[in-house]
C-alpha cells in the first residue's frame, strides 16, 4: 500500500549524469509517523526526471526528462516500484514542471527553455494519449528576454493557471476537450520578477513565488469578471535577498495557516503568515531558517513535518513545524539522496 497508518510514500525527483547530477532516476522515500525519512530505493531509473506528478485515483506517476526533452507515464509495480507505460511523449526543451488533473484526464507540461505550455491527454487507465500545444507567449513588452514557461497549476475553478519566468506573467486557460489549452486572459506582474512556482489558498488566493524578486505576489479573481489581479506583493523573506539569490518552491500549512518559500543562494526558508482579507489572503514574513544543506530546490510540507530537498549537497532534510506559530525545530533528519529536485506525495 502507498499509505499506512504509520507510512506515507514519498516520490523524488532527481538530476542524473545527464544533467550533471547524482541521481539513478525517479527515487521511492518512506516517510514515518515521526518523521523519519527512509531511503526505500530507485523506483525506475530515469535520465533528469526532474519534477515528478502522482494521477490521484489510479497508481500511475508522470515524469518529464528534462535533457531529453520527453514526458513519460509509470504505472506502480509491487512495493514502491515503477515500471514504464509506453514511450515517451516528446516534451519541449528543458521540460521542468508536470501537474496531473484532479480530474485524471490531462496532465500539463511546462517548458524552461523554449516557454512551451503542453497538454497532454489521458487515458482511462492512466496512459497518454495524445499531446496538444497551448499557444506560446508574445508578451509585446518582454521581447528582450525569452519566454520560459515553469509550472502549472489546476485551480479549484477547473481553469489552469502557469507561469513564465521570461515574460514575467501570469497566464490562466480554459480546458477544451480535444483542443487543449484556450487562453482566458493574462496577468502581468512586474519586469523581472520571474513567477516560477504557486499555490492556490483555500479562500481562492494564488500565492506566486518569484525566482528573481524574491517576491511573493498575491492574485484573485475579481467576482464580476473572473478574470485574476494582483492583490499583494511583498518580500518572500524577512531578512532580504542576498547576492546569488533564487527563490524555489512555495508551499502552504495543512490549516492554511503559514507558508513555506525556499531560497537558494543564501539556502534559506522563509516562513510567512497568511493574513485574510476582504480582497483575498495576504503573506507577512515571520522569520527565515537556515534549509540545512546547499540549494534547497523543492520542499514538502506534510502535516507537522517540513522535508527540503537539496539539489547541491544531496540530502533532504527534516524539520518539525510547530502547528502554532508556524515555526520550525531542527533539523532532526538528513536523509542522503542523489541530486534531489521534487518530492512529491504518492496517491
Amino acid at each position: 500500500m502507498t499509505h499506512s497508518e504509520t507510512h506515507t510514500l514519498i516520490w523524488t525527483g532527481s538530476y542524473t549524469a545527464d544533467s550533471g547530477g547524482h541521481g539513478a532516476g525517479i527515487g521511492a522515500v518512506s516517510a514515518s509517523a515521526d518523521g523519519t525519512l527512509t531511503w526505500r530505493g530507485t523506483a525506475a531509473k530515469a535520465d533528469s526526471p526532474s519534477f515528478v506528478a502522482a494521477h490521484r485515483q489510479l497508481p500511475v506517476v508522470y515524469a518529464v526528462g528534462e535533457n531529453a526533452k520527453t514526458v513519460q507515464a509509470y504505472r506502480r509495480r509491487g512495493e514502491f516500484g515503477l515500471e514504464a507505460v509506453g514511450e515517451p511523449w516528446v516534451a519541449g526543451e528543458a521540460a521542468c514542471h508536470v501537474t496531473v488533473d484532479p480530474q485524471g484526464k490531462f496532465l500539463i507540461v511546462a517548458c524552461w527553455g523554449d516557454g512551451q505550455v503542453l497538454l497532454y491527454e489521458l487515458t482511462d487507465d492512466g496512459g497518454i494519449t495524445r499531446r496538444l500545444p497551448a499557444a506560446p507567449s508574445s508578451y509585446p513588452h518582454r521581447d528582450d528576454r525569452p519566454s520560459r514557461a515553469h509550472a502549472s497549476l489546476v485551480l479549484a475553478d477547473g481553469r489552469i493557471m502557469t507561469t513564465d519566468l521570461g515574460h514575467d506573467l501570469l497566464r490562466v486557460w480554459n480546458h477544451v476537450p480535444g483542443t487543449g489549452l484556450v487562453l482566458d486572459h493574462e496577468v502581468v506582474l512586474p519586469k523581472n520578477s520571474g513567477p516560477r512556482h504557486l499555490v492556490q489558498h483555500s479562500d481562492g488566493t494564488v500565492f506566486v513565488v518569484s525566482e528573481y524578486s524574491i517576491e511573493v505576489f498575491a492574485a484573485r479573481a475579481a467576482s464580476a469578471s473572473g478574470k485574476f489581479e494582483l492583490t499583494g506583493q511583498g518580500p518572500a523573506t524577512s531578512d532580504g535577498a542576498k547576492d546569488g539569490d533564487s527563490a524555489a518552491e512555495i508551499a502552504l500549512s495543512a490549516d492554511g495557516r503559514f507558508a513555506y518559500v525556499g531560497v537558494r543562494g543564501s539556502n534559506r526558508v522563509g516562513v510567512l503568515e497568511v493574513t485574510p482579507s476582504a480582497e483575498g489572503s495576504l503573506l507577512s514574513p515571520l522569520g527565515d531558517f537556515a534549509s540545512g544543506g546547499d540549494w534547497p530546490r523543492h520542499h514538502l510540507v506534510r502535516g507537522g513535518w517540513l522535508h527540503v530537498a537539496h539539489e547541491r549537497s544531496h540530502d533532504i532534510t527534516t524539520f518539525r513545524l510547530d502547528l502554532r506559530t508556524g515555526l520550525p525545530e531542527g533539523p532532526l533528519q538528513r536523509l542522503v539522496a542523489g541530486s534531489p529536485t521534487a518530492l512529491i506525495v504518492a496517491s
